[in-house]
């Protein structure tokens, strides 16, 4: 399918576009960052043009079951596939996109600390004064299994009353307005947080990678220049730009 759309990427872009299009691109807010810095060189190239929206995972898919027209979104597969079970999704659409580790974060200037084994990490929760991170109930998929996570490690009931549940957006943002001394994100959400620090990625022997995918709206009003931007999305052009904010090739 990848492949595909990359051809067709090419025929659109080497033909220079008559008809620009106006497309509407729904995306999970861990992948957003990279849509926003691609989505000038794909205008530039193309002369369409994106309005681009962004909320959790669940909450997008619950907006498209609702009705909400969009010409492309960016979600988990699985969501991707509910969609497709839909019918607001076009079958076969779908190409994976990238991939993207949950990390911890606290404020510029604090003590960063050690989270380099699973028993440090669980020292460091429970030592916090307030851990934020996406509320499950939202539907954020880090705050799914973070919760799941904590459940397991037997630590939930210490957390539960330190908990700072974010219903959207920048988890990290909680540090630099002091509600919370320890954020846990996708890390390409803590990276687009001024006065917030990386401390690192979760151990591996409990991490989780997110990733997203890119599907085709059944009802998309350019369908063409829709895939075409899924095709940039999906491109070796895009893999730097998943770098440089923190996320990986799928």
């Amino acid at each position: 399918m990848m492949k595909r759309i990359v051809c067709t990427l090419a025929l659109w872009m080497g033909a220079g576009l008559v008809g620009a299009a106006e497309l509407k691109v729904l995306t999970a807010g861990a992948y957003k960052p990279v849509v926003t810095a691609l989505a000038p060189v794909f205008e530039q190239r193309t002369g369409h043009k994106l309005m681009v929206a962004n909320d959790t995972a669940g909450a997008l898919v619950r907006r498209i079951a609702g009705g909400e027209a969009f010409d492309l979104v960016i979600l988990t597969p699985a969501a991707i596939e509910q969609l497709v079970q839909g019918g607001k999704v076009v079958a076969g659409s779908s190409g994976r996109l990238a991939r993207v580790a949950i990390g911890v974060a606290v404020k510029q200037g604090t003590t960063a600390p050690d989270i380099g084994s699973v028993a440090a990490f669980q020292r460091a929760l429970l030592a916090a004064r307030a851990v934020a991170y996406i509320d499950p109930a939202a539907g954020g998929s880090s705050g799914v299994y973070l919760t799941q996570l904590f459940e397991k490690m037997g630590i939930a009931a210490q957390i539960q009353p330190k908990a700072v549940l974010v219903p959207g957006g920048l988890v990290a943002q909680r540090l630099v307005t002091g509600e919370a001394d320890l954020a846990i994100h996708q890390i390409s959400e803590i990276l687009a947080v001024p006065g917030a620090m990386l401390v690192g990625p979760i151990p591996a022997e409990v991490q989780n990678y997110t990733v997203y995918a890119g599907g085709l709206g059944a009802d998309a009003r350019d369908a063409g220049a829709a895939t075409a931007f899924l095709a940039l999305l999906g491109s070796p052009e895009a893999r730097a730009v998943l770098q440089s904010m923190g996320m990986e090739a799928p």
